[in-house]
């Protein structure tokens, strides 16, 4: 795979060329280190709502997700009850998945404990960082794999290895920006000089 000429002339990851979202996503967001815990839980929540579907469907119904979803604060959802359930359930600018919203509010209860145990979620999601150079475009890795063990066997829902991976990805955990894409030197730049959370 190698990367494409999008309408303004720059050279993307193919996906990030085209419709206008998806195009920002890429350039702004996608494969940028990542260490703050509501931004961290925020995209694993949606990766999660993300599995059957495109990404394109979350994304242009994020915005009504954080509002539904108290701003993605775990402690705040975490709280919620079964009323939050059945308003979730009805919410129509969301995903309304009941298996998946249940399954948000879990995780969120799980994140709690995480950062309580290991000072913040970065700590956690940051110990999975491979050691590589050079993008991949495979749908897992041993560190996604072992990331989701992890997750699963702390009791997470939603989170297998290609989410997992995709969720790395995304926090710029690892930089699967395609080699000729403009944005990969960027984000090398920005691995180069993030300082990595630790735990307590």
């Amino acid at each position: 795979m190698i990367a494409t000429a999008g309408p303004d002339g720059r050279h993307r990851c193919p996906w990030g060329n085209d419709p206008d979202i998806y195009r920002r996503y890429h350039d702004d967001e996608w494969g940028r280190p990542v260490d703050d815990d509501v931004a961290l839980f925020e995209k694993l929540v949606l990766e999660g709502f993300q599995a059957g579907l495109s990404w394109l469907t979350i994304l242009n119904k994020r915005d009504a997700f954080r509002e539904a979803f108290a701003g993605f604060d775990p402690d705040r959802v975490a709280a919620f009850d079964e009323s939050d359930v059945e308003r979730l359930v009805g919410d129509a600018g969301i995903v309304r998945h009941r298996g998946k919203i249940q399954a948000a509010i879990a995780n969120a209860a799980r994140a709690v404990e995480l950062r309580d145990e290991f000072g913040s979620l970065g700590a956690f999601f940051w110990s999975y960082e491979p050691v590589r150079t050079g993008p991949s475009t495979a749908a897992t890795s041993p560190e996604s794999i072992a990331m989701s063990k992890e997750l699963k066997r702390r009791g997470f829902r939603f989170v297998g290895p290609t989410t997992a991976y995709a969720f790395m990805q995304a926090m710029g955990i690892v930089n699967d920006h395609l080699d000729g894409c403009w944005v990969r030197e960027d984000v090398e730049r920005l691995r180069a000089t993030f300082v990595r959370p630790t735990g307590p």
